[in-house]
């Protein structure tokens, strides 16, 4: 048996399979019949199946929602789960975000990483297993899901009427592997503003980020104002004072301020800059009139400012498997109401109440209110557990890294999915490219990757 060789004689179709997937935009959009998720993730759902087919693969579509491709007999199967869908491309690409460009080795574009590479790298891993017909206890599926960056709504779907896998891993998150998940919740913060103020300076809107589970680039506010001149060269002396990336410029009869920050993943806020935070930090030193945004504003510097922690906020907690965090993700705010999505994770040993309750305490007598709340549970796995000591062990046989499994801030497809846990598709000391701008996967790392989760997959099934 050499599935490495097997692998390698496979490159060429590797490599271009991926290049081909990639090149669907599959953000969540309009939903459709037959396209819970609309157009773009159901058109990278039927480009996976119908290579599943072509490669000699049983393929079902759930009704847009999943899809999976399976080989082998027998009662039980283990699973590989990842999913098609990715978050939207934001700006600054060096290449096109859906080029699929070759460039020093490294495949670009948006999902390369995350995770569409990856489960082109199982499919091929499976086909592999195939076509060596090495002998396996289980079945054995890619599971195709479809809605992870913006809700997991696809795997409920499934498992309504298909059983979960015996055991089972996602290439959702970094090697050597991810034994601990942090609680992980999404809501919005909302005011009414019902008390205007009078005054010189009016802001008019405030309108910045994506999602709640990403660093926001970029944030605008309209602002009217009688004296023009007066903010401009307040903008000229915060960026020289801050280094702060603002700029402004005049728009019929208002300004339109623009604050640029660094994008990162949600799970992780101290690698990236918030440029709604920045925005605060500025139009907390303009003179506004009192009333209710201003009070926003001044609650939101005093309170979160640049702490991606919870400190100040006083919902902080910490624990074996690492600290909450605290991402203030998206901004609408007319001049009537406010609208602040937020993304906090807290660590695999604690409860829910004991972030939320001094949450709440926090925001007490303000007039915000918490609105849509969204959570997951922590997930954890204990180092000596059979799965755990499985992945390791094949990981161990690829790479030469003696580092234990890793505790991280949550949000993996395992957590969808029952006897699962993430292993890879980043190798340590690479960069994280995951939800930023140039994501690309190295061409070795993918072909590596394919072997690793080939050998996994049959060490899971035999």
């Amino acid at each position: 048996m050499d599935l490495n060789l097997k692998i390698e004689g496979m490159r060429d179709e590797i490599i271009r399979s991926t290049q081909e997937i990639l090149k669907i935009k599959s953000v969540e959009d309009t939903p459709k019949e037959g396209m819970p998720f609309g157009e773009g993730v159901a058109k990278s759902l039927e480009y996976a199946l119908n290579l599943s087919k072509e490669l000699g693969f049983k393929a079902v579509n759930m009704d847009g929602y999943v899809g999976y491709a399976e080989y082998g007999e027998g009662e039980d199967y283990i699973a590989v789960l990842g999913h098609l869908d990715v978050v939207p491309e934001g700006d600054g690409w060096q290449y096109p975000p859906y080029g699929a460009e070759i460039h020093d080795g490294k495949i670009y574009a948006r999902g390369a990483l995350d995770d569409k590479g990856p489960m082109i790298a199982a499919l091929y891993g499976l086909k592999a297993i195939k076509d060596l017909n090495l002998p396996l206890s289980k079945r054995i599926r890619i599971i195709f899901g479809t809605n992870e960056e913006t809700g997991s709504n696809d795997i409920p779907y499934y498992l309504k009427s298909e059983k979960p896998p015996v055991a089972g891993f996602t290439p959702d998150a970094e090697f050597p592997l991810i034994h601990a998940e942090k609680g992980l919740t999404v809501f919005n913060i909302v005011k009414e503003l019902e008390k205007k103020g009078n005054g010189d300076i009016r802001i008019e809107y405030i309108k910045g980020g994506q999602r709640a589970n990403m660093v926001p680039d970029y944030c605008e506010a309209g602002i009217a104002a009688k004296d023009k001149r007066a903010i401009i060269e307040k903008v000229e002396d915060f960026v020289r004072r801050t280094g702060f990336e603002v700029k402004v410029e005049e728009k019929e009869d208002k300004l339109i301020v623009k604050a640029f920050g660094v994008s990162a993943h949600g799970s992780v806020p101290e690698h990236g800059k918030n440029a709604i935070m920045i925005m605060f930090a500025f139009l907390g030193e303009i003179n506004l009139p009192n009333s209710d945004i201003k009070d926003f504003i001044d609650f939101m510097n005093k309170y979160v400012g640049f702490e991606t922690k919870g400190e100040s906020f006083g919902c902080y907690l910490k624990d074996e498997t690492g600290e909450l965090s605290f991402n203030v993700g998206v901004i609408d705010m007319n001049e009537d109401k406010v609208t602040m999505a937020l993304n906090l994770r807290y660590p695999c040993t604690y409860k829910l109440e004991d972030m939320m309750n001094p949450f709440n305490k926090r925001i007490e007598g303000t007039g915000i209110k918490v609105e849509n709340l969204a959570h997951q549970e922590p997930l954890y796995f204990a180092k000596d557990h059979e799965l755990v000591q499985k992945l390791m062990k094949v990981y161990r046989e690829f790479v030469n890294d003696n580092s234990e499994p890793l505790a991280i801030g949550g949000g993996t497809y395992a957590k969808e999915m029952p006897n699962t846990l993430a292993f890879g598709p980043l190798f340590p000391g690479k960069p994280d490219v995951i939800h930023q701008a140039n994501e690309y996967i190295e061409i070795e790392d993918l072909i590596t990757i394919t072997k690793i989760y080939a050998r996994a997959m049959y060490e899971l099934a035999r």
